[in-house]
């Protein structure tokens, strides 16, 4: 059965909605591996790169 109504999944639609969840996830992903980064870098904890801790 095929879809006759098409849906961009990648559309930044505003409130709850699937593609609004895909660009949850693609966000969290950066900022997951953004901290990854900065703590292999440095050497030490994001809040301790940050100073607050």
């Amino acid at each position: 059965m095929e879809n006759t109504q098409t849906e961009n999944r990648n559309a930044w639609v505003f409130g709850f909605s699937p593609q609004a969840e895909i660009w949850n996830g693609r966000l969290a992903m950066i900022g997951f591996l953004a901290v990854l980064l900065t703590e292999l870098i440095s050497s030490q904890g994001v809040l301790h790169f940050w100073g607050i801790l």
